[in-house]
């Protein structure tokens, strides 16, 4: 007989009586080579023909089953098939596609191509919306059953549709199928939800429980599908968090003015990278800010910490309380973090003496003010304090019981800013005397620092700079003026130069520049501060043309001080003053070297220029401070004993008004500008003292010993002690700026793999990270582009990489890729502005982009010498292996886009070698971390800097060859991705 279809075909087999083996000969017989059989529908053929009368043809069903057994059909299309069949009253017919379902639900495959695979996820989703509907038909029948008195055929259907919905879902490679079919078809997983919905409402009423919990089950697997990738586990064995301590410990520290948005990101990073819950992540920053305010040196630092606590972080929790999910849970979580906190009586006693009040009154006032805590909580916990605190030692002894305690003073000073700034808003030609007498209450005992740390904490202090800058600006020049107005200008221009160099002082420059200025617009003290005044880490030219204006300008101000009894005020333009009093002191200092001038002259030119307006001697030792330093060892004698002038004070009594307030802060400001140089020339000048270090974190390194030396002491006693404190963090910062990114890093680096012991090393890592937060994007630079292709290049150094201290650099430098990779679209801290930034030339080079010119690091890797193409062709370079990111077309003259391209090409190339050792391994612990912290492998994630091809070579890893991984390292928002993906599961 002639076949003409495939119909036909299974006809003849069946009237002829054929068995299996039989038909399937027979088969190959009738249609030659060349179409597949999924091509020619033969599972669908088959299944229409078995299933035509009320019961399944047995024999069919047999060729069926042949042809699955024997894999002449794909998965895919027996269920696709099998989700076409819809009359679910035929029961025999159910059962008999159920069975065939039993055959492979649970070890579904395809070896084929990326399009047959997603087709086999796509298949499986019909399978399931199927099986649900079949299994809501089932109930239905069960529940008309037992109201017509016949339970028991409709619970036997039930039975089994339930039996094949576990069965199939319990494999976590079906339900990574469903995750990426999920993403294919959105339309056909809503109706799933909905046929959930319906088969819940069913079953509700429901009286056997065993099926009731098995159909709950089937639920909530289908339900967890979406989530697959963001199950973590939370470690619930650790109490103490260093990253989290050693973070706000910097922030508090050293970055008062950074935003709190930054902030927030940044310890969200940390918790999901560690994986901290809730509870013990709030108590860690409490414990933190307790420490920080116990250390904090007297003074300022005190301030300012004080104003991290109980203004900044309150707001840092609101913000955080938006991430997580559930306001109800998130003010649990704070009231559960206070009641472990209030188990810490000795912390708290510590910070009560130093603060001189209850600290955790009124840190929970803030939090119940900011809707942190229920009202009944707050007065729970406080009640608790109350009790705790009678034990405590005596808190207040006679002297300092009238002392209003500094966290009060700030609370008081928050809404003073607020009122300052629109005080200051008002027009100044109005009333300069009411603008000065409010300026004059500011600069009174520690007003200024209290109100500064108070408008920093909360992010006022860049709009309390410019509205200073703004009046400076307006009192540099006034005209036709007579002399009460002259002297309040002068007053209003000194008090405000004094405070904006203590505010770029105390909180960094970056404060008082605005963004998008040019040329003209610039104000006067802008262009001063950028030109003129010294600060850490600037080295300014005495000869620049900064400091040598107008010459007629300088004359006529020689003349001025030299030959007047005092200072005039009346049409004094400050500005020019200012600009011009570096020549001057040059020409004076001529002068003086060529003994034109005696010392008595010298003493009342000093006197002059510091008798009225402060600001013109800060001027003055701005100059004098660049000048010794290009001064050689006796040349210098003059130009110090010249700052010594200016920096006394003058008894006179021909003052202006505030003048006592005026000096203490211009003496602090030349404290802090001749710091540096008075160091260099091993010079000492006494000024006059205010009772508090200016200055408590300078000059903290140790004389005469190499840095080197001084590094790994210092972290070897923060790991020994398991955390960091504020002043080793601050000598970690100068060792980072004297011996630069490179250097600091890789010592560090060298430090961590010594270590042997797993819980050091992992202790280690979370230091590390918090140490290189001092500056995290230059650190993961090096990191990621020097240090590590490094390690893993170099045979030699294989060794170094075993378990522990491998896994450990393996899960530092996941932390670091992520953190940077996540907030280097925001800009940089105020702390990593001050440093040299690497030149982004050299990562171009070092990393090129084109396929032409083959970068450094593939030509290291091909020239290895065991053998050239272990690792990688010679020209293999980023565009010749695609990635996620550039199908996101990201900007790859990035630096950190260029290193994170270039190492997982690196990783990409050790996977396909065919040697194998402690560099593979890395690079599987590296993987691991990648998928541990990661949400989802998606747009906003390194990994999609990794080649499509390494998704294969990753799973041949037997520790990496599961289905989550595939879906946490694959772009799922991509189709390509999702080909990926669904390839290497279906495969696995």
């Amino acid at each position: 007989m002639k076949v003409v279809n495939l119909k036909q075909a299974i006809l003849q087999a069946w009237k002829e009586r054929w068995s299996d083996y039989q038909w399937a000969i027979n088969m190959k017989k009738f249609f030659p080579k060349g179409a597949t059989w999924d091509i020619l529908n033969l599972a669908d053929a088959l299944l229409e023909q078995a299933m035509i009368g009320p019961s399944p043809n047995p024999l069919i069903l047999s060729y069926l089953k042949y042809a699955i057994s024997s894999q002449m059909v794909s998965y895919s299309s027996v269920l696709t098939a099998i989700s076409k069949f819809d009359d679910f009253s035929r029961d025999l017919c159910v059962q008999a596609l159920l069975d065939i379902m039993d055959m492979f639900c649970d070890r579904l495959s395809c070896h084929g191509k990326a399009e047959e695979c997603i087709g086999l996820c796509r298949a499986l989703l019909s399978a399931l919306h199927w099986l649900l509907r079949c299994t809501a038909a089932s109930a239905e029948r069960l529940r008309e059953g037992l109201e017509a008195g016949t339970p028991a055929a409709g619970e036997k259907q039930l039975a089994m549709c339930l039996q094949r919905l576990e069965k199939t879902l319990s494999s976590t490679k079906n339900r990574a199928l469903l995750h990426i079919a999920k993403l294919e078809e959105a339309s056909s997983w809503t109706a799933i939800e909905h046929s959930l919905l319906k088969l819940g409402e069913i079953l509700a009423n429901l009286s056997n429980p065993q099926l009731r919990s098995q159909a709950e089950q089937c639920s909530t697997l289908i339900r967890s599908i979406p989530m697959m990738l963001s199950v973590h586990a939370e470690q619930m064995n650790k109490t103490g968090f260093p990253t989290v301590h050693a973070v706000i410990l910097l922030e508090g520290t050293m970055n008062l003015t950074g935003e709190t948005q930054s902030l927030v990101e940044q310890l969200t990073m940390v918790k999901r990278m560690q994986h901290i819950p809730t509870p013990l992540f709030v108590l860690e920053i409490w414990k933190a800010c307790f420490v920080g305010l116990i250390e904090s040196p007297e003074g300022t630092e005190e301030l300012k910490w004080t104003a991290f606590t109980f203004l900044k972080i309150p707001q840092v929790l609101v913000k955080l309380k938006k991430y997580s999910h559930g306001d109800k849970d998130f003010t649990e979580d704070v009231n559960c973090a206070f009641e472990f906190l209030l188990k810490l009586t000795p912390l708290l006693d510590k910070a009560d003496q130093r603060c001189n009040c209850d600290c955790t009154n009124f840190l929970l006032q803030e939090c119940g003010k900011q809707g942190l805590l229920s009202e009944a909580s707050v007065n729970s916990l406080m009640a608790k304090r109350k009790a705790d605190r009678e034990h405590a030692p005596q808190q207040k002894s006679g002297e300092n019981a009238n002392i209003q305690p500094n966290i009060q003073l700030i609370l008081r000073a928050e809404p003073t800013v607020t009122n300052i700034l629109k005080t200051m808003d008002a027009d100044h030609s109005k009333s300069p005397e009411g603008l000065l007498g409010v300026l004059g209450h500011m600069l009174s005992g520690k007003s200024l620092d209290l109100l500064l740390a108070a408008a920093a904490a909360t992010g006022k202090l860049k709009s309390f700079a410019r509205k200073f800058i703004n009046l400076n600006e307006f009192t540099t020049y006034g005209s036709e003026e007579s002399t009460k107005p002259a002297s309040v200008r002068a007053l209003l221009f000194d008090i405000s130069f004094l405070m904006l160099c203590h505010v770029a002082q105390t909180y960094g420059s970056e404060v008082i520049l605005s963004e998008s200025r040019t040329g003209a617009d610039v104000p006067f003290f802008e262009t001063w501060m950028q030109t003129c005044m010294p600060e850490e880490g600037k080295i300014l030219n005495p000869d620049h043309p900064c400091f040598r204006p107008d010459s007629t300008k300088v004359e006529s101000l020689v003349a001025l001080l030299n030959n007047s009894s005092e200072m005039k005020l009346v049409q004094m333009k400050w500005h020019e003053a200012c600009l011009s009093i570096s020549a001057a002191i040059l020409e004076i200092l001529n002068a003086w070297e060529n003994g034109v001038l005696a010392f008595e002259s010298i003493q009342k030119i000093t006197d002059n220029i510091k008798g009225k307006v402060c600001s013109l001697a800060v001027c003055a030792v701005a100059w004098l401070v660049a000048h010794v330093r290009m001064l050689g060892l006796d040349e210098r004698e003059k130009s110090l004993q010249m700052i010594r002038q200016l920096a006394g004070p003058l008894f006179s009594e021909n003052t202006l008004q505030f003048y006592n307030e005026r000096v203490v802060i211009m003496n602090s400001i030349l404290e802090r500008m001749c710091a540096d140089v008075l160091q260099q020339t091993a010079t000492q000048i006494k000024f006059p003292s205010t009772g508090v270090d200016t200055m408590p974190y300078w000059n903290l390194l140790p004389p005469k010993r190499p840095i080197k030396e001084v590094l790994t002491d210092i972290f070897a006693k923060v790991l020994e002690k398991g955390w960091v404190d504020s002043r080793s963090i601050h000598i970690f910062d100068t060792l980072l700026h004297m011996g630069g990114v490179y250097w600091f890093c890789n010592n560090l680096i060298k430090e961590l793999l010594k270590e042997t012991r797993k819980e050091h090393a992992l202790r280690a890592v979370e230091l590390l990270y918090s140490i290189f937060c001092l500056d995290m994007q230059q650190v993961t630079l090096v990191l990621l582009g020097h240090i590590l292709p490094g390690l893993l290049t170099d045979s030699s150094k294989w060794h170094s990489l075993m378990d522990p201290p491998g896994t450990a650099l393996a899960k530092l430098a996941v932390w670091c890729a992520l953190s940077s990779y996540s907030s280097h679209k925001g800009q940089a801290s105020t702390r990593q502005k001050k440093r040299h930034r690497e030149d982004i030339e050299d990562y171009i080079s070092l990393f090129p982009l084109d396929d032409v010119q083959p970068s450094k690091l593939m030509r290291l890797l091909s020239s290895n010498e065991d053998d050239a193409n272990i690792l990688s062709s010679p020209n293999r370079s980023m565009s010749s292996s695609l990635s996620a990111s550039q199908l996101h077309t990201v900007n790859m003259r990035d630096p950190l886009n260029r290193v994170l391209a270039n190492l997982f090409l690196l990783i990409s190339s050790i996977l396909g070698s065919r040697t194998a050792g402690p560099h593979t391994q890395f690079v599987q612990w590296f993987m691991e971390e990648c998928v541990d912290c990661l949400e989802q492998g998606g747009r906003g994630s390194v990994l999609q800097f990794m080649p499509f091809t390494t998704v294969s070579e990753l799973v041949k890893v037997s520790a990496m060859s599961s289905p989550k991984v595939v879906l946490a390292i694959t772009d799922l928002s991509l189709p390509l991705g999702r080909q990926v993906a669904a390839k290497a599961i279906a495969a696995l």
